[in-house]
């Protein structure tokens, strides 16, 4: 990373909103200044009487280096000399109200003290020679929207740990990185790991924004981490959490001793709901932080994409308020103008100089254009999280199956909309704590049913169009609550066959799909995805095709949501010839009943579901099966007779 000069003309970037580097002006960094190595502190506080760097190498005295402020009036710069890797330090700066000086932790900072102490540490983020050039020139050449995306959502510190304590990066980057290869997972999306104060907020409140979390190591150990990765093929997501920060006193809450990085509008600045200040986008400086800040995790720890969280929480000046408690923008209406315009600029720019970045709206609400382009009339990201499927699809599953043929809508609404947004299909942390129950325990029945419901459930999950993202522990069946206070129940998939059954499914299920294209490769648009029949609610089956750009490359898909065998069960079929079950979610392999077509399903010249030509097979109770076409095309010439001499044309 290089440093900034700090010129009149950098300040001025940063004023406009347009110093995507600010990173490299603010902050601490060493530095040789007059033939002498120390480092240079730079802080934006406009509104403080003075500013000095305190810190273990002056005893923390406020007197002893004094901060002077540049020629734009609101920034304050000093040099130091022969400060090393790790001093802690703070800014103690003097409100223009009072005489006692506050102590902030900076804002720019690489590194920080591990909780509960809050300092800044410095660090040199020059120290490290990257070697992941063959993963990034091979996303150079590669789309994702065309790629598969199975996305393994993970809290660091409760996936695994060494009895009570916290696996560091590295070895996370041994532990963590082996398991998501072997069970074929494509990403590895990290909840926050910005630094933050509290354990319990699971990141989500930010005092560090550019420090990664000393909790489990230094920067560069992060930085080995994204290295390992790549080097497997794997891709690295981070939360981002621009929407808010955290409201403790080291951190950016009246920085300088009044609002700066939040609005003087309390209505605006005060997030009730979560405890937390809002940002003021409208604030330019406040724009280059937080662009910055996105750049600086793609650009300095090469991380693949971003989630952006509470995305609603931006764009709603009404979100999660009650009435009173807002007031409409000038149009009369409830946008953020503001933050609109932000993000649209965030998105912009971080695809300017990552064109191949993940950016993730976590959006929960129907606003539209989400993930197109701006140049479109959209909001600029690539993807959104879908939010309805997945209350849809959880609210279903719950139910108990005698229930689910007055619900099928649950399953089948999220096709008027599939294609309106390119979407991720989450299963994610928020689903499987406070009372919501795990994904198993959500399942209905018996213990067995209960991981056949769920086998069933990834399978229609998989099928359905739209990338993928699990949250750690669902892919064995982990059925208490996740707990950010302690790991993961490894023990289950250790002693208990069925949890050892279902951890196999997801991997098998996992490398069915990496290994058909039409289960991703056309993931946005119909040319992907057919109806076979959307109506069954009497028998609460789902029947379609998925589709590769090559039309002949497909897979047909039947989801049986209840625990009946259905046999002698017709589909119509795209062409004539004979289909083989691919994969089936109950097979006895992976703790199923073993019902499947073991046979070839040669294809009637009988007509059903609107298709010149039919099977008959058998469903197997609450289980999704997969059949493939396989006759050679020209093989087809004859299927018609071998359909009449196998199968006597009947009305069943």
């Amino acid at each position: 990373m290089k440093t900034s000069n700090l010129s009149e003309y950098d300040l001025y970037l940063f004023h406009q909103g347009t110093n995507y580097r600010a990173y490299e002006m603010l902050g601490a960094h060493f530095i040789e200044r007059d033939g002498k190595q120390g480092v240079r502190f730079a802080v934006w506080a406009p509104h403080a009487k003075s500013v000095s760097v305190v810190g273990d190498f002056n005893n923390w005295d406020n007197r002893v280096n004094r901060m002077i402020r540049l020629e734009d009036g609101e920034t304050w710069e000093l040099f130091i000399e022969g400060l090393k890797q790790g001093d802690n330090y703070k800014y103690a700066i003097l409100p223009p109200h009072g005489k006692a000086h506050i102590l902030k932790a900076d804002p720019y900072g690489f590194y920080a003290e591990k909780r509960p102490n809050t300092a800044s540490r410095l660090y040199n983020l020059e120290d490290y020679t990257w070697q992941d050039s063959d993963w990034q020139e091979l996303k150079k050449r590669q789309s994702s929207y065309s790629h598969p995306m199975l996305i393994y959502e993970v809290h660091a510190g409760s996936w695994q740990r060494k009895g009570r304590d916290y696996l560091s990066y590295r070895e996370l980057a041994d532990k963590l990185i082996k398991y998501v290869k072997e069970m074929n997972y494509t990403h590895i999306e990290f909840m926050p790991l910005t630094e933050h104060p509290l354990d319990n907020s699971w990141g989500y409140q930010t005092t560090g924004y550019f420090a990664v979390t000393s909790r489990y190591g230094e920067p560069n150990d992060f930085r080995y981490f994204v290295e390992t990765a790549h080097k497997n093929n794997i891709g690295v997501i981070m939360d981002w959490v621009p929407g808010h920060f955290c409201k403790d006193t080291q951190g950016l809450r009246e920085f300088d001793g009044v609002n700066l990085y939040e609005s003087d509008n309390t209505q605006r600045s005060e997030n009730r709901g979560w405890g937390t200040i809002n940002f003021d986008y409208g604030r330019t400086e406040v724009q280059s932080f937080l662009i910055s800040n996105a750049l600086f995790w793609f650009e300095e720890f090469h991380i693949d994409g971003l989630r952006i969280d509470g995305v609603a929480n931006m764009l709603y000046l009404n979100f999660g308020r009650e009435e009173g408690e807002w007031t409409p923008n000038r149009y009369g209406d409830t946008g953020n103008l503001e933050a609109v315009e932000f993000l649209k600029k965030l998105n912009e720019t971080v695809f300017k100089y990552n064109p191949q970045a993940l950016m993730m709206a976590e959006e929960s609400t129907s606003w539209p254009l989400i993930s197109k382009p701006v140049y479109m009339g959209g909001m600029g990201f690539n993807y959104k999280w879908n939010m309805g499927w997945m209350n849809d699809m959880l609210f279903y599953v719950s139910l108990d199956p005698i229930y689910r043929k007055w619900n099928h809508d649950k399953v089948t609404f999220s096709f008027m909309y599939a294609f309106a947004e390119n979407f991720i299909l989450p299963l994610s942390h928020d689903e499987v704590v406070h009372g919501k129950r795990s994904l198993i325990e959500k399942m209905p029945g018996e213990y067995e049913q209960k991981f056949a419901g769920l086998r069933c459930f990834f399978g229609y999950w998989m099928a359905h169009p739209g990338k993928k993202l699990l949250f750690m522990g669902g892919e064995f069946g982990q059925f208490i609550e996740w707990n950010e206070n302690d790991s993961l129940d490894w023990h289950l998939v250790e002693q208990y066959e069925k949890h050892t059954q279902m951890q196999d499914y997801s991997r098998a299920l996992n490398k069915f799909y990496l290994d058909n294209k039409s289960l991703w490769q056309v993931d946005f648009d119909w040319n992907g995805f057919q109806w076979i029949d959307c109506n069954d609610n009497d028998n609460s089956i789902v029947s379609f095709i998925r589709k590769a750009e090559n039309s002949d490359d497909y897979l047909i898909v039947i989801c049986n949501f209840t625990p009946n065998v259905r046999e002698g069960y017709r589909i119509g079929v795209p062409e004539a010839g004979a289909y083989i079950e691919v994969f089936n979610s109950d097979a006895e392999e992976f703790g199923g009943n073993g019902v499947k077509n073991s046979d070839s399903l040669v294809t009637e010249d009988f007509p059903y579901h609107n298709r010149s030509h039919s099977i008959t097979l058998t469903i197997p109770p609450l289980a999704t099966i997969f059949l493939k076409h396989d006759v050679p095309k020209d093989y087809l010439r004859g299927a018609d007779k071998l359909n009449e001499n196998i199968f006597p044309k009947n009305n069943r």
